[in-house]
């Protein structure tokens, strides 16, 4: 009843949800989920007749109980799982380990809860190992006061100039903050050159993806941009991008900061759903069954790993994640018999689909001159583009904004664009504030 008509037409209207890391998501949630879909769409079929697609593994890290909020389960245990809304598909084909069987193998024989001598003492040897100091490796702990004292001392020991990068927020307080915490972006970024830095973010033109690790080597004049050298040798000048909480057609908040954070370190936790290119992991501290298989589970092959210890947590994965992993398999194999009919046609119109002769992708138009002369023009007309915001300049806008003058007043009296113009009242006052 106190849902908003927005959010409403959004459930009305949509055709496919999708949840991903579903381990993650407690039991009683995705009865919520449920419920409420069934609610606002009517009738009597699982969350309304909308399709619902759950993509995870159980073998990964469990929901999150906090102390002082309601204890849950997996989803499995859910009443919108047990009354059989899903049908399974189970993914069995290995991608991010897929050059290095042996090391398949040993994850494999984590999720069984059996390991050989031969492939413990192979990932001991990986203790062993001397870690090549030009090569950037990103060291996987288990606690937040670990990983944040790491990066800080990394940082203070480069003497190289700090520039600091502030989050712009806009929208409600509640809502900024819920975004802030879902996102790895920090309020506030302080690189260096030389500093060790993870992408948390794929980029629209694919120059780099999330996990993607790197090295500032400099910063791009007139922006400030800090430019980074990838594990692959590729520069990359990391420009700032946007994360959003949108509910219905009404954005409630936004955050926009550079895509990337310090990478001395991470929590085992928010490199869930990561490929790294190199990890250096210390399971001494485990402290939850799961937590050894996400962060082992990173890399690509046992040659980018460095371990530096392990206890008898880090290896335990959850005997129900077990239970429910044969349920899973069990009931896939039964919905490939079921649809079977379904699959062959699918079959016949994918080999129909490969003997099309391909139509040849347009050429990609030229790109017309560089950042630094776009930059440059954009200049001619709005002398401060892309320039940080002072503080002294901000009470600037304020007042001249309370002064009745127009976007367009704003931009020629502080030589700013006007969608910087927009943007920063919005960051101020909230996005109703323009019309």
């Amino acid at each position: 009843q106190k849902l908003s008509k927005a959010r409403r037409d959004t459930i009305m209207n949509t055709d496919v949800l999708i949840v991903d890391e579903i381990s993650m998501l407690h039991d009683f949630r995705l009865d919520m989920v449920e419920e409420i879909a069934r609610t606002v769409r009517g009738g009597d079929r699982p969350f309304g007749g909308l399709q619902v697609v759950l993509c995870g593994d159980f073998f990964q890290l469990p929901p999150v109980s906090r102390y002082d909020s309601r204890a849950g389960s997996f989803v499995t245990a859910s009443q919108a799982w047990n009354n059989g809304a899903f049908t399974v598909c189970y993914l069995e084909k290995q991608y991010r380990q897929a050059d290095d069987t042996a090391y398949t193998d040993i994850l494999n024989g984590i999720r069984a809860g059996f390991l050989t001598r031969s492939q413990l003492n192979a990932l001991q040897a990986r203790g062993d190992v001397t870690a090549d100091p030009f090569t950037p490796r990103t060291r996987l702990l288990t606690t937040n006061v670990d990983v944040d004292a790491i990066n800080l001392e990394h940082l203070a020991e480069l003497t190289t100039e700090v520039h600091e990068y502030p989050m712009e927020t806009s929208g409600g307080k509640q809502y900024v903050e819920t975004l802030m915490r879902s996102c790895l972006a920090p309020e506030t970024l302080r690189l260096k050159k030389g500093a060790i830095v993870m992408c948390i973010k794929n980029a629209q033109d694919k120059k780099y993806v999330n996990g993607s690790l790197g090295t500032v080597v400099g910063f791009e004049p007139y922006t400030d941009y800090p430019i980074v050298q990838l594990l692959n040798g590729k520069e990359v000048t990391i420009k700032p991008d946007t994360w959003e909480l949108v509910d219905g057609e009404k954005r409630r908040a936004q955050v926009t900061q550079l895509p990337i954070r310090l990478a001395w370190a991470i929590t085992v936790h928010k490199s869930q759903g990561m490929t790294l290119d190199a990890a250096r992991i210390d399971l001494r501290k485990a402290f939850v069954e799961g937590m050894g298989y996400v962060a082992l589970s990173r890399v690509r092959g046992l040659k980018h790993l460095i371990l530096d210890g392990f206890n008898g947590m880090a290896l335990r994965v959850s005997a129900l994640a077990r239970e429910i992993d044969a349920e899973l398999r069990a009931r896939s194999e039964a919905a490939v018999q079921d649809n079977q009919s379904l699959i062959e046609t699918w079959k016949a119109r994918e080999a129909e689909r490969k003997l099309k002769p391909e139509v040849e992708p347009e050429k990609p138009k030229a790109k017309i001159g560089s950042w630094a002369e776009k930059l440059e023009k954009m200049r001619e007309e709005y002398p401060n583009a892309y320039k940080p915001w002072s503080e002294k300049e901000d009470q600037k806008l304020i007042d001249l904004f309370g002064a009745q003058n127009t976007t367009k007043q704003l931009s020629k009296l502080l030589g700013r664009h006007p969608g910087s113009i927009r943007s920063r009242l919005k960051k101020h006052f909230g996005d109703e504030i323009i019309a």
